[in-house]
């Protein structure tokens, strides 16, 4: 995921709906605007730690990817093998 890719899910997993926006093309946390006034803006730290847990689920969901595609190794399956059931 791109970094932009990345602020946009944390953003959108914080709250419900399309509550936020950028008063820029760049898009980063500096030109994050709230349009839903019932929320407060969330802090950089808060919008930060929800991309770190992003970046460690998709980092664990890569080693849970190659663990088992060994494991089926294991077992005695040839890549074409593996590839056809996970398509990978």
């Amino acid at each position: 995921m791109t970094e932009k890719e990345l602020l946009n899910r944390a953003l959108a997993l914080l709250h419900p709906g399309q509550w936020f926006g950028f008063n820029s093309e760049e898009q980063n946390y500096s030109t994050l605007i709230v349009h839903d006034a019932s929320i407060t803006k969330p802090t950089e730290a808060e919008v930060n730690a929800k991309i770190a847990e992003l970046q460690q689920a998709d980092a664990d969901m890569t080693t849970k990817k190659a663990s088992g595609k060994q494991k089926l190794r294991d077992l005695g399956l040839d890549d074409a093998e593996i590839k056809a059931l996970i398509g990978v």
